[in-house]
């Protein structure tokens, strides 16, 4: 009988622990801006530079992760994630705290990338579509667990205290990973029966990954951006640090009902596409509700705006749950599985990372956050109109489909 968790879900608390540290950030961002005098965009930019690796080398490590092993892979993030983050701890100026930052983005990127083939391997192919589900739950669970635990360690201790204990976490979760999940094949038949380069050929040439890679864009850039900066806009309206930690945790936790969500309902056999069409379109209006309708101040009003951040990250989970999966029904073959998710992780990294910065500078040209849904509400309307080439492709029985070479 086999004991303690399942490999599959340690790979998904690996995953969790690789999110803490994206998550870790915004609570602290009142303290750091007072502490090493940290400006409103370069804020943005500490949200959105964990992501620069993802951004750069996405692809690339997709393609190369069956060569490196998707297990060693998971372990060599997690390390790199640990090391940064002790380092970290010790910034004494902005500029040190976006080299760490960086260096987080590239044990981010090595511990969540191949999350996906290695839970396909480990789990049977009827049981694949709801963990894929629980996989895609991987981020609103991590930032929802650090933006509830960090305001309470901020206030008993310090921000490098904070960066500390997450290292040490991540440590553990590496040796955790290395006793339980099982190693990596000697070979992988994938990558030695096809090229690295015609795996690349495939995967971009292909009509499939391309739209899954602009539509995680077009989500991940406007969900990171929101509740990001939550935790700055309620310390703007005077909320406590706890209280708002506990609000954007809440908020970002919802997401998670979104992402199981569509793991159930598309073994259920709803299409993908109109999860996708529900969920953007539930984004756009939950941040036009939260920052831009004239409803007032006082209790009513503030409810009201809180009732559409959590409509937005709740219903809006639908869409990553539906991606992942998408990622690895339109990969062009059974070879470019690992490739493909690398492009989509680098279209949602590159998402990540102009989202915030982009919020950011509109709210510093006019002073308030109350344009911010102009900028996710044009997100959502690119990925209005990406779910429907996605359905048109499935429909005409095209998905995958070779786009021709120029």
């Amino acid at each position: 009988m086999r004991r303690g968790l399942p490999p599959e879900l340690l790979v998904l608390l690996a995953g969790v622990t690789a999110a803490l540290h994206v998550g870790k950030l915004p609570p602290a961002l009142p303290v750091l801006r007072e502490a090493l005098g940290v400006s409103l965009v370069q804020a943005g930019f500490l949200l959105s530079l964990v992501q620069l690796a993802g951004m750069s080398l996405g692809l690339l490590l997709g393609l190369m992760a069956d060569g490196i092993g998707l297990r060693r892979s998971v372990l060599t993030g997690l390390v790199i994630l640990a090391a940064a983050s002790a380092l970290g701890g010790f910034a004494a100026s902005p500029e040190a705290l976006l080299a760490a930052r960086a260096a987080e983005g590239c044990g981010f990127l090595l511990a969540t990338l191949p999350a996906p083939s290695l839970i396909r391997r480990l789990v049977p192919g009827e049981h694949l579509s709801r963990r894929l589900g629980l996989w895609g739950a991987y981020m609103p669970s991590g930032t929802g667990l650090a933006l509830l635990i960090g305001p309470w360690v901020l206030a008993t201790g310090s921000w490098s205290l904070w960066w500390w204990g997450l290292a040490l976490w991540t440590a553990a979760m590496a040796v955790w990973v290395a006793c339980c999940v099982p190693p990596d094949p000697t070979h992988s038949p994938a990558a030695a029966s096809t090229g690295w380069a015609i795996r690349l050929r495939q995967t971009l040439g292909s009509r499939g990954p391309w739209l899954v890679a602009l539509a995680f864009a077009a989500y991940s850039s406007q969900w990171l951006a929101v509740i990001g900066f939550l935790p700055s806009i309620y310390a703007q309206a005077g909320l406590a640090g706890p209280i708002a930690g506990a609000l954007t945790a809440l908020a970002s936790a919802a997401n998670i009902v979104g992402n199981v969500g569509a793991g159930r309902l598309l073994w259920r056999g709803w299409p993908a596409p109109r999860l996708l069409a529900i969920g953007y379109l539930t984004m756009a209006a939950g941040a036009l509700v939260a920052f831009g309708l004239p409803i007032g101040e006082g209790p009513g009003a503030a409810g009201l705006r809180y009732a559409a951040v959590l409509a937005f990250s709740a219903v809006g989970g639908l869409i990553p749950g539906a991606l992942f999966s998408l990622a690895v029904q339109l990969a062009p073959g059974e070879q470019t599985v690992s490739t493909t998710v690398g492009w989509v992780q680098q279209c949602s990294s590159l998402g990540q990372f102009a989202g915030p910065p982009l919020v950011a500078w509109v709210a510093a040209a006019v002073g308030s956050w109350q344009w911010t849904w102009a900028v996710t509400g044009s997100c959502s309307l690119l990925g209005l109109g990406l779910a429907g080439a996605i359905a048109a492709a499935l429909r005409r029985g095209q998905a995958p489909q070779r786009v021709s070479p120029a």
